[in-house]
């Protein structure tokens, strides 16, 4: 049964979960997609395994990290590993399905930005950095974005090249040599977005109910592509949502960021 009072945020996380299958391996991105990944976890996969760049395998948190560095992720985890054996063993070693990350900026064909805004050696804005986004994007074996959309983030050209999606499209990505797939969907708060099968440009697949084509556009910094049999995407089930609503209530009461009555 589904609901029509969610919000749009709640509407691309729930659409986000939905794409990681039971007992896969993710490794997870702070923000968006822990948020997903957790809801995943807590509704259709409860035996996903959540790997975390800090080291927890198999995390379990009670409530949404701050970083990756929150010491819940290693408290009801299976295991915790150092660092570099969650890269070299875990990801470069092609054990990880799924690498689910967000960005600030994206391009056509899902190439992300986390460096800065603005020139690099004068930027407006230094964003976090790369962190392990560009490891995450080369070498899982398919990788999930999520991230809001305007057309601030989706943009024409990237200020900077953070990870590598599908590069100038084509096969550039596969020139590379590199290992994974690549981006295979991109979940915004309007829509979803896969890679051409031939050009790997984005095209909607899906609008999220109440969304338009022309709001994609609008949002959008370069002319975005509609699938010939585009869908609409199912809307959040109450079951989805009073998960994903309790999550998230439990994480601000955790964080001091509501009362607690």
């Amino acid at each position: 049964m589904s609901s029509a009072n969610y919000t749009t945020t709640e509407m691309m996380t729930i659409a986000a979960s939905r794409l990681l299958k039971n007992g896969a391996v993710c490794f997870v991105g702070i923000g968006l997609p822990s948020t997903a990944a957790n809801l995943a976890r807590l509704t259709h996969a409860p035996d996903i395994v959540l790997i975390y760049e800090s080291g927890p395998i198999g995390a379990k948190p009670e409530v949404l990290p701050l970083s990756i560095g929150d010491g819940d992720l290693a408290e009801r985890a299976d295991t915790v590993v150092s660092t570099p054996e969650i890269f070299r063993y875990w990801l470069q070693g092609g054990r990880v399905d799924v690498g689910f990350l967000g960005a600030a900026q994206i391009d056509r064909f899902a190439n992300i930005n986390t460096t800065v805004i603005g020139d690099y050696r004068k930027p407006t804005t230094r964003l976090p950095g790369a962190g392990g986004a560009p490891e995450i994007a080369s070498c899982a074996k398919e990788v999930v974005l999520v991230l809001k959309q305007s057309a601030r983030t989706f943009v024409r050209k990237l200020d900077f090249l953070t990870s590598v999606g599908h590069l100038d499209g084509g096969d550039s990505r596969k020139k590379l040599g590199l290992p994974g797939k690549g981006p295979v969907a991109v979940v915004t708060d309007l829509c979803v977005m896969k890679p051409d099968e031939t050009t790997r440009e984005l095209t909607v697949t899906q609008l999220h109910p109440g969304a338009s084509r022309d709001q994609v556009q609008k949002a959008t910094a370069w002319e975005i592509q509609f699938a010939a049999d585009l869908k609409e995407t199912m809307a959040p089930t109450e079951a989805e949502l009073c998960v994903l609503r309790d999550l998230l209530h439990r994480t601000a009461l955790a964080h001091d960021q509501v009362p607690a009555a």
